[in-house]
């Protein structure tokens, strides 16, 4: 059986490869075992310096990398070198800080001495989406290896480019081999891994549905485990929002990498006062999306990235227009693979898109009367990953803020994340956090050292 890498622009062929036998996978895993137990006992100092080396290998081939993701999953290309630009942040910021985040912490208590280590588990299992193909693998797999565990990257059947490429990246910064190493395997053999005790925590980025399965079977070999899920993320705009400020920042985070975002402004909650003239305005940036060729520098709105995604985004379209949508369409697609940008004026929680999450370019506004409303329909949700703020009053959004229900809340900006701050969500869209010194110790074992005289 082999993995096929298509163009979604134009359904080209990028390559086929060939998935590992179940053979390969034993000999691929006990390598990597064999890889971690001198990694681990690697110097911080060096560790840091690889890190560093890694960063300017990014740097070094900054464009290929773009272009290979563009290339497997349509996203235009000014979004891919964004993406590629922030993995080597995040190498730089590990190659910095690594020491500090994994120092043992003295603790003052009764005994003589006692202190706080923090020591790596093994081999990670990452789990991997296409939507962000580098960006999703660096924002795991950095502090993982940075702590002095290795990682085996699964990543999604449609992106094994990238997935290559970025095991070349590793080599060429000097990383030993089989710290980092990608698998060419299927979902079975995934679970296999994880159901045979061969891997000692797993981080999963993807659907709620995704999320169960590798939870669960995460959960009964009690393996330490990340889940970054899905979202259904509130644009809430007060009705003291900069209008012009805040529409542009509706039709960017929602449409960005053609909506395939889990962060992305997927429910506008607009207050009525300011209702009709934000519509006008989104409305306005909606018709300037330009779409075409990814790799035009002009395109701002791709392709979807895989065609099957376009029956359940009709589906949910369909479901809101059946339960009284209005809507507003976008510039017409330039081919089948794209799915033309939607704006739904009137939404209610009736419909689809309020209650699942909207996995491409469809946006919705939701008019409410309150802060009240405000808060009751933004918790609404199974998910509660992200949500963003709109207001020139910062202590009253500020307020707000704590009222709602999600792992993330940015004021006047976007969500994303950062390696200062945590990232993840509560409720269906996940467990545990990446980044920040939350995230860097989720594969670490934290353990207690306490002595007293003999």
């Amino acid at each position: 059986m082999k993995i096929v890498s298509r163009n979604p622009f134009n359904q080209e062929v990028n390559g086929e490869f060939d998935l590992l036998t179940a053979q390969q996978i034993e000999t691929e895993t006990a390598k990597s075992r064999q890889a971690f137990l001198g990694w681990k006992s690697t110097s911080m100092a060096q560790r840091q310096l690889l890190m560093g080396k890694l960063a300017a290998a990014i740097g070094e081939n900054e464009r290929r990398c773009a272009e290979t993701i563009t290339r497997e999953m349509g996203k235009p290309i000014k979004e891919s070198l964004s993406e590629v630009q922030r993995c080597a942040g995040i190498c730089a910021y590990c190659a910095e800080y690594s020491e500090s985040l994994f120092s043992d912490e003295p603790v003052r208590t009764g005994c003589r001495k006692s202190y706080i280590a923090f020591e790596p588990l093994g081999i990670v299992l990452a789990i991997m989406p296409w939507n962000f193909p580098f960006m999703q693998v660096f924002r795991c797999a950095i502090p993982a290896i940075a702590a002095g565990n290795v990682v085996l990257l699964k990543h999604a059947s449609n992106v094994p480019m990238s997935a290559l490429v970025m095991e070349e990246l590793f080599a060429q910064a000097g990383f030993p081999s089989h710290v980092f190493r990608t698998l060419l395997i299927d979902a079975a053999s995934a679970m296999k891994l994880i159901q045979d005790d061969k891997v000692d925590g797993v981080s999963l980025t993807g659907s709620y549905q995704a999320g169960v399965q590798i939870g669960t079977a995460a959960g009964s070999r009690i393996k330490r485990q990340v889940l970054e899920l899905g979202g259904s993320d509130p644009f809430i705009v007060l009705d003291d929002a900069d209008l012009d400020k805040t529409a542009q920042a509706a039709v960017l985070l929602r449409f960005r990498n053609a909506g395939q975002t889990c962060v992305a402004a997927k429910r506008y909650i607009v207050m009525e006062s300011v209702a009709r003239p934000f519509t006008e305005l989104v409305i306005r940036h909606l018709g300037t999306l330009k779409m075409g060729d990814p790799l035009k520098e002009e395109t701002n709105l791709g392709p979807m990235a895989m065609r099957d995604s376009l029956k359940d985004l009709q589906r949910q379209l369909d479901d809101a227009v059946a339960k009284g949508a209005a809507i507003v369409e976008g510039p017409a697609p330039p081919n089948p693979s794209f799915f033309r940008p939607v704006l739904i004026t009137n939404a209610n929680p009736s419909m689809a898109i309020a209650q699942e999450e909207v996995f491409g370019p469809i946006a919705s506004i939701f008019v409410v009367k309150n802060e009240e409303e405000i808060v009751s329909l933004a918790n609404a949700t199974e998910f509660g990953l992200g949500a963003t703020i709109w207001s020139r009053n910062l202590e009253r959004a500020e307020q707000l803020s704590r009222r709602i229900n999600s792992g993330i809340v940015a004021i006047n900006r976007a969500v994303q994340s950062d390696p200062l701050l945590p990232f993840g969500g509560i409720k269906k869209s996940g467990l545990g956090r990446e980044l920040s010194h939350y995230g860097f110790k989720e594969f670490v074992n934290i353990k207690t050292i306490m002595m007293d005289e003999g």
